[in-house]
């Protein structure tokens, strides 16, 4: 059995290889734009997607620089892992300045109302076309996210759920089911 981080990395970098190839690629990026663009029908200059290009290929690179170790431009899971247990990829002082901005410019294209608050199907939109998380596991997540029961989540809550994953290693955590189920 992995250990938990093992099998939480294993999860997110499952959400990255958008192919299934077994690798994590500049394509799996523009592949994530791509079908985030058609998911909410944003043309290509409309300055939302942009903005999340911008942040993606930013995060493309990130990772290319830290974990590539081959110099391939392909990061595999052992690559992935070893960057991030090495505190190369997620750390909590650099935490809120990668996924703050990240998920404003997520939220300036998922909360379709403008109100600050996304519901269970906007939910399952924006984490289908992203990560293609399956729609059972993304109506999960936003339950186990909606601690007050409205029926709503924002930002701090997907934030902090995001910085569980990363840095609460205890099973059962809140944010452990973030990404879905963990790979065995």
């Amino acid at each position: 059995m992995r250990s938990h981080l093992e099998r939480k990395l294993a999860r997110r970098f499952q959400t990255y290889d958008l192919d299934g190839n077994g690798l994590v690629e500049r394509a799996d990026f523009e592949r994530a734009c791509a079908n985030l663009a058609a998911e909410y029908d944003l043309g290509p200059d409309d300055p939302r997607l942009v903005r999340v290009r911008g942040l993606m290929g930013g995060l493309w690179r990130h990772l290319r620089s830290v974990a590539d170790t081959t110099g391939d431009e392909r990061i595999s899971l052992a690559e992935y892992q070893r960057a991030f247990a090495h505190g190369l990829l997620e750390t909590p002082e650099n935490f809120d300045a990668v996924y703050q901005p990240f998920l404003e410019a997520i939220m300036a294209i998922a909360d379709t109302d403008g109100d600050g608050r996304l519901t269970a199907d906007d939910e399952v939109r924006w984490t289908r076309s992203l990560m293609a998380l399956p729609e059972a596991d993304a109506r999960e997540v936003h339950r186990r996210l909606d601690t007050d029961e409205d029926g709503y989540i924002g930002v701090p809550e997907i934030l902090s759920a995001i910085r569980e994953f990363y840095f609460d290693h205890s099973p059962g955590s809140a944010g452990e089911f973030l990404l879905g189920p963990l790979p065995g």
